[in-house]
This record gives structure tokens, C-alpha cells and sequence, in this order.
């Protein structure tokens, strides 16, 4: 496992990525993947009811979000990385309600560019997406 945590360490010091998800994994590699496994978890469910056969790449992209947390996860992080994830899931989970349950077209359309933003930053982090 050392090897692909170094990988994974070294691959995020040369990768050019954007948004959110690039911050915090600028600022810690384990909190951006924790954030995009949350965040990958909200669209899932959410696709599980108005996209089937989309929830199928977004859990091989989450499979993957994965396996970089436990590449780079020391002992003792775990109930941190567990509120990382809760908390984007939580928080995509309340942006992605807004696009399909609003009276407010506009608002809607807003929530939608957003939370497909957010989900874009994390699939950049993921080689093939």
C-alpha cells in the first residue's frame, strides 16, 4: 500500500485541478478525496431515482474515490474522513433536492450548475473520467 500512496501523493503535487475539491485537496489529499466520496455518494442516490443507468458510472467513480482514501488514510483519521464525507454528501445532497423539488425555476437552474460543477472538480481528480 506505501506504493500507491506515494503514487497518489505524487500525483496530486502535479495535477492542476479546480474548484472546491481542489482546495482541500491542495490543502490535505485525504480531506479532498473524503469531500468527493461524500459528494459522489449524494449523486448516486440521488441518480438511483431519476437516472438509473447514470448511477453506475458515478458508483465506478465512487469506487475509485475510495481506494485514493484508503491509499492516503493514516490510522486514527477515520471518524474525521467519516465527517468529511457526511458533510458534502449532506451538503450536495441539499443542492441536488433543490433541482428537482423547486417552485423557482431559476433557483433550480442555479442548484443544477452547481452541484454539477462540484461533481465535475472531484471527476477530475479521477484518471479516465
Amino acid at each position: 500500500m506505501g506504493s500507491l500512496r506515494t503514487y497518489v501523493v505524487a500525483s496530486l503535487s502535479f495535477l492542476a485541478l479546480s474548484g472546491a475539491a481542489a482546495q482541500a485537496a491542495s490543502d490535505s489529499p485525504l480531506r479532498g478525496f473524503a469531500v468527493c466520496t461524500g459528494r459522489l455518494s449524494a449523486m448516486m442516490e440521488f441518480q438511483w431515482m431519476f437516472d438509473g443507468p447514470g448511477s453506475e458510472e458515478t458508483q465506478a467513480q465512487r469506487a475509485q474515490m475510495i481506494q485514493l482514501v484508503e491509499a492516503v488514510i493514516e490510522p486514527g483519521q477515520g471518524p474525521t474522513v467519516l465527517n468529511w464525507q457526511i458533510n458534502a454528501k449532506s451538503a450536495l445532497s441539499q443542492l441536488l433536492s433543490r433541482t428537482a423539488f423547486n417552485d423557482d425555476p431559476r433557483d433550480a437552474e442555479w442548484a443544477r450548475e452547481q452541484a454539477s460543477k462540484l461533481v465535475m472538480d472531484c471527476q477530475q481528480m479521477l484518471i479516465g473520467w
